[in-house]
């Protein structure tokens, strides 16, 4: 699969990640899952200390403790939790960033991560500290680099223009363009990569029969778009694909953009990976499918945190 580099780093991702939470609670079945992925030419893979408690990222620990070299490993912090207990905190803090990258280290067998990010973030917290954190993790060498995943533009700006992070997670689709008003060319400016979650708009970009949606999808449509402006955009979308999946072309069209250096898919199945992959290695859109596209849909703004 072919890779691309993150940022000004030394990282070489594939074109796809595995978002390693939805894998489960079962182990076998996650491991094999992970080890899948590995096979088909996936070597990012994108995990939290958060996710399941820490449970996510033993998982992720047990399936590549004998191939470590080959990976790149991108895990997060920020959300304080107690095993056992549920909810979470957010904590920036210095003192519990260093603290908590110990526990992802013991959790994921390993002496160092490739990509430390802030998993979250507001203008409200102490950037400054938070900053100074991930620059000494990095010079200890526990960190090979650090990003941020954060939809907040006045957050995003405040980091590209204080620290030294080299990839920004954020939600991007078809159906959830507003990285596209400022932040992927303003990104670029910077060399610094978006790493895009969200592909598939929570199932909408799929072969799933937009009817199937959820009666919640149904009554208050998807961000900006009512219900039934979903059906008719999505229709017009098949149109575009012809006899490639939706799947397809929502992967390819988060791909056209160079600034994205790799698109984090969630599965749950072996089937789903396998989708992801073949998506990912599909035919490149064309200019002319892009702006038929962006012709169908809306080019939405972020109206916070600006």
């Amino acid at each position: 699969m072919e890779k691309r580099r993150i940022g000004a780093s030394d990282l070489y991702v594939s074109k796809i990640g595995l978002g390693c939470m939805s894998v489960g609670t079962e182990e076998k079945k996650a491991l094999h899952m992970i080890d899948s992925a590995l096979d088909m030419g996936i070597n990012y893979l994108d995990t939290a200390d958060l996710y399941d408690q820490g449970l996510n990222e033993e998982f992720v620990g047990k399936a590549i403790k004998q191939k470590r070299n080959d990976i790149i490993l991108a895990t997060k912090v920020g959300n304080r939790f107690e095993k056992g207990k549920k909810g979470w905190s957010w904590d920036p803090s210095k003192k519990y960033i260093k603290s908590a990258v110990k526990d992802s280290l013991r959790r994921l067998q390993t002496d160092y991560i490739d990509l430390y990010q802030l998993h979250g973030g507001t203008m409200e917290d102490p950037i400054d500290e938070t900053i100074e954190a991930f620059e000494e993790l990095t010079q200890e060498g526990v960190i090979r680099y650090y990003g941020i995943s954060s939809i907040r533009p006045n957050v995003i700006r405040e980091f590209v223009t204080k620290s030294s992070i080299v990839s920004v997670m954020m939600q991007y689709s078809i159906l959830d363009r507003r990285p596209e008003e400022q932040i992927l060319s303003y990104l670029n400016d910077h060399q610094i990569s978006v790493v895009a979650r969200g592909p598939v708009a929570k199932g909408l970009l799929t072969n799933r029969p937009v009817d199937n949606a959820s009666q919640s999808m149904k009554q208050n449509g998807y961000l900006d778009y009512a219900f039934e402006e979903l059906e008719t955009a999505i229709s017009g979308l098949k149109g575009v694909a012809g006899n490639r999946s939706l799947t397809e072309i929502a992967l390819q069209y988060c791909l056209f953009d160079d600034t994205v250096a790799s698109v984090v898919t969630g599965a749950s199945s072996l089937e789903q990976i396998k989708n992801n992959v073949a998506a990912a290695n599909s035919t490149p859109l064309t200019d002319d499918q892009v702006q038929k596209i962006k012709d169908l849909t809306k080019a939405s703004i972020y109206e916070q945190h600006r």
